[in-house]
């Protein structure tokens, strides 16, 4: 038998004991699910391996508000190019628009899909009006795929990627901060920051890869918008494929700049693709 429950208000109880309720787990399980599935459906949105069907390329193709859906169709056409796929022909007016997007990574992907069709008319004329972009990586993207079509008028710009790059502050004020001097950076990487004329810092990111060979200037002091600020020495992928290119469309005038890649300083595959570079150029004679 068991024993009375003692009443807090005096006397007994032979009630049963209520014990507290155990609170819900449902909402932890929510939390923890929201962390799992956000970062998921973030990273599936926009990874690029993910299969589009053909109506998805046609609305990211014009989708301007979201560069990485641009990006990602561009790269799905690639694909259907590389592939010989007859489809992705209907996507070429697309491809020629995204050429003229006020983004430059769209312009620099565009760049390199048209590269891969070189019997395209419609390409090879817009990878010709690339040539005059603003952005240097653009610039070398389009000259690196119009050797695809045999045409040597990117010649000027891929003689540029073996020499140091001018890096050029894009306003005037006085410099805050600098990257130090032998530093890689990557495109988009902080190389500077400037304060205007207005008290506000901004932030001077570097064109191109590279390593700093020199610094123009120093913390402290005064620069002009187009004043050079660092001379950035090419990164190693950059030569490679400037040499690699100039094997078809070199001339003997780009020798010296051709043949000190060829030296012992040099990494051993720069070293070779420099002397394979160099004895194309000397067979064709020009």
């Amino acid at each position: 038998m068991e024993p009375d429950l003692v009443n807090p208000n005096g006397g007994s109880a032979n009630a049963a004991v209520v014990k507290p309720k155990r609170p819900s787990n449902i909402w932890l399980i929510i939390v923890a699910a929201l962390f799992i599935i956000v970062p998921f459906l973030t990273w599936y949105g926009t990874w690029f391996g993910r299969d589009l069907s053909d109506e998805d390329i046609a609305k990211y193709l014009v989708d301007e508000q979201n560069p990485r859906h641009i990006q990602h169709a561009l790269l799905q056409v690639e694909e259907k190019i590389e592939r010989g796929d007859p489809t992705s022909k209907k996507f070429y007016p697309q491809i020629v628009s995204s050429a003229k997007s006020s983004h430059a990574e769209i312009r620099k992907t565009a760049a390199w899909v048209m590269g891969q069709d070189n019997r395209s008319e419609e390409f090879h004329g817009a990878l010709l009006d690339l040539l005059k972009d603003s952005e240097p990586l653009v610039r070398r993207n389009a000259a690196l795929q119009l050797v695809r079509f045999g045409d040597s008028s990117g010649r000027p710009e891929l003689r540029a990627m073996l020499q140091s790059f001018e890096a050029k502050a894009p306003i005037s004020g006085s410099v805050v901060s600098l990257l130090a001097r032998g530093a890689t950076i990557k495109s988009g990487g902080l190389l500077a920051r400037v304060r205007d004329t207005s008290g506000n810092v901004q932030e001077f990111r570097s064109p191109v890869d590279g390593a700093i060979n020199s610094l123009a200037v120093k913390e402290g002091d005064a620069v002009t918008a187009g004043q050079t600020v660092a001379l950035l020495t090419p990164d190693q992928a950059t030569v490679n494929d400037a040499l690699r290119a100039l094997a078809y469309v070199g001339r003997k005038d780009d020798l010296p700049l051709v043949e000190p890649y060829a030296q012992s300083g040099a990494r051993a595959e720069t070293i070779q693709q420099a002397m394979a570079t160099a004895n194309a150029i000397g067979d064709r004679g020009k």
